[in-house]
């Protein structure tokens, strides 16, 4: 029996992010066509540091909505008001989008105020309040700690809170240890933690590209691929087909064990991710 039978009430998506220019915008509208027919259960897109990408975003899930797709939007307060931000929640409604990504969101550059920027569970509370469960809410973990969290207890405990304020499910930084993945979900269980947590996946195309992200995001790189990325040097090629070889073997670890789907960072691109999408055999929904 395939990991796709296996898999059938699971949840497949990807994720992007909004581009800047008109030329980005086509690019990553032919991604999606490509994508889309592999039949994911939805498309995230991101939201930039303090709402930097608000109309961005909005004009991409917009359009991918309008394509067909189920669209999940990611929101953050950053710096934005409760009246904008209730004033954005009622155009997806209106879009008859019912899904969300609901963050923190990165601090933006030079914010003068930090006493501005407000918390996932805070966002939560507020979306719940303006909307009731018209939407689900996805929220973000790290199974290898957050980066700026006092402890793994500590983050932990911060996951919680969002929970507890109406999340409905989670999705997961990058990792390529899925003991690391195992193990948290072990310890939030735990704690009481019952959603479903979706492992994010990765894919591998550029090694000094993921080495900084992954200095950014505390996702840690094992050291035997980084071996075997920095051997490869400049040979793109070489780098890709061992990093479709790796992930691949990752994502049937962590379905294999249990994983309540995938979510594929696509970095708006296709050719990794849907290689190993088809290399696992996964389901395509009506």
């Amino acid at each position: 029996m395939s990991i796709a039978e296996h898999q059938h009430d699971a949840t497949f998506s990807f994720e992007f992010f909004p581009p800047r220019t008109t030329e980005g915008e086509k690019k990553l509208l032919a991604v999606h066509g490509v994508l889309a027919d592999l039949k994911p259960d939805f498309f995230s897109v991101t939201y930039g540091a303090g709402g930097s990408t608000h109309e961005g975003t909005k004009g991409i899930v917009l359009k991918l909505k309008e394509l067909g797709s189920n669209v999940a939007p990611h929101l953050s307060f950053g710096v934005s008001t409760e009246q904008e931000i209730s004033t954005l929640l009622k155009q997806y409604q209106a879009a008859g989008i019912d899904k969300l990504v609901a963050l923190r969101g990165d601090m933006p550059s030079g914010m003068g105020s930090p006493a501005q920027y407000r918390y996932a569970n805070e966002l939560i509370t507020f979306v719940r309040r303006e909307t009731g469960d018209h939407f689900h809410i996805d929220i973000a973990c790290y199974p290898e700690i957050h980066p700026q969290a006092k402890s793994y207890k500590s983050d932990i405990q911060f996951f919680k809170q969002k929970v507890e304020a109406g999340a409905d499910s989670a999705i997961t930084q990058y990792f390529f240890n899925p003991d690391a993945y195992f193990h948290f979900v072990d310890q939030c269980e735990k704690t009481g933690i019952t959603i479903p947590i979706v492992p994010g996946i990765m894919p591998i195309t550029n090694y000094v590209n993921l080495a900084k992200f992954s200095a950014n995001c505390g996702a840690e790189i094992p050291r035997w691929i980084q071996q075997r990325l920095e051997g490869y040097a400049d040979d793109l090629t070489s780098i890709r087909q061992f990093g479709i070889e790796v992930v691949t073997q990752l994502c049937s670890k962590l379905l294999e064990g249990g994983a309540p789907g995938l979510h594929f960072y696509s970095m708006n691109q296709h050719t990794s991710v849907k290689k190993i999408w088809q290399d696992l055999d996964l389901p395509a929904k009506p």
